[in-house]
């Protein structure tokens, strides 16, 4: 799978990972259930092929402490987060134009994509090494609001991988309220979820859309879910973050959804607020990487633990504005790697 799940070392993934040159680097995900024994008609095994459901190595960065909560509020919104990078930035602000709803009018979407007519602005980040971003208002295949997939993939063929220190203030977002609202939005199955996405993403400033997009790369929001690992449930969290599940249940979606925020935002502060690192990692991308070193499982009998290389372009311009990268118009992506492993 694409976002890696958070969490557990698959001795499978262990040889791949040597023989890519990743040994020792910190991961923060480890990919479940074998999609290629699904239907390949079906929309999981399309999405598996690109990148969703892969073997992945865990990270050093796992939280072994039960995150606590202490909101009451089902309806919290995003905040403002701070991070500790020094590298000046123009934010642009959320594109959260509309308030939360778990049904209503449709925001003028797009039938042919299930964009939103409320996504506005562009990401307006300079790295003094990556440039300018290349942000454009048209969705194409390689571009988009939050810029092009050669600046995320910023140093893939010259020194490795370092991406451009993007915040989750900088990029560009459709509120998931609206989302859920557009008749044509991929984000159907996280409908029950909605009130916990906003309780836990609100709570640590994040964005509920993009929380909302790490369950769909996840699980696509299937409570049920196992992975390959024993990962659980919508978030597909470790089984070392169980402990005080109440009943037991790993799965039970309050505390599935909370356990797997707190992780998520406890790594985005390790990476000093940067986004892009933080998404890369959860896809095993460690700074470094090359298109050879993300690529060499390829020519083992574990095709799928390559890292998807269209993974950062497929949220940035993808679920984050209301599409789904992998069944829309245009597919997003340039590299699609990972269907020499159908």
């Amino acid at each position: 799978m694409k976002l890696s799940t958070p969490f557990i070392l698959l001795a499978a993934a262990i040889g791949v990972v040597e023989a890519s040159g990743h040994d020792g680097l910190s991961r923060v995900a480890a990919r479940h259930h074998d999609v290629a024994r699904r239907n390949n008609d079906s929309a999981a095994a399309k999405r598996a092929s690109t990148g969703r459901c892969k073997v992945r190595p865990s990270s050093t960065l796992v939280h072994t402490s039960t995150p606590t909560s202490t909101s009451t509020s089902t309806h919290a919104s995003s905040s403002t987060h701070k991070t500790t990078s020094t590298k000046k930035t123009s934010p642009t602000g959320l594109t959260t134009t509309s308030t939360k709803t778990s049904s209503g009018s449709k925001s003028g979407s797009n039938n042919n994509s299930g964009v939103t007519s409320n996504v506005a602005g562009l990401v307006k980040v300079t790295d003094w090494s990556c440039g300018a971003s290349g942000a454009s208002k048209q969705i194409t295949a390689t571009d988009g609001p939050n810029g092009n997939i050669d600046w995320m993939n910023c140093g893939l063929y010259d020194g490795g991988w370092n991406p451009p220190h993007v915040t989750v203030n900088d990029v560009i977002t459709v509120d998931l309220g609206a989302a859920l609202g557009d008749s044509n939005t991929p984000f159907k199955a996280c409908g029950p979820y909605i009130d916990l996405f906003y309780k836990y993403a609100g709570e640590h400033g994040i964005p509920p859309i993009i929380v909302a997009s790490i369950a769909m790369q996840e699980s696509t929001c299937n409570v049920h879910e196992v992975g390959g690992g024993g990962e659980q449930g919508i978030m597909q969290i470790s089984k070392d973050k169980c402990g005080g599940a109440p009943g037991g249940n790993c799965q039970d979606p309050d505390f599935n959804i909370r356990t797997g925020v707190a992780f998520f935002a406890q790594t985005l502060s390790d990476n000093g607020g940067n986004l892009l690192l933080t998404l890369g990692n959860y896809n095993g991308w460690p700074k470094g990487m090359t298109v050879a070193s993300a690529t060499a499982a390829r020519w083992t009998d574990c095709c799928l633990c390559q890292n998807n290389l269209d993974y950062l372009v497929q949220y940035l311009n993808g679920w984050f504005l209301n599409r789904d990268p992998y069944t829309g118009t245009p597919r997003i992506g340039k590299y699609f790697n990972l269907d020499a492993c159908r």
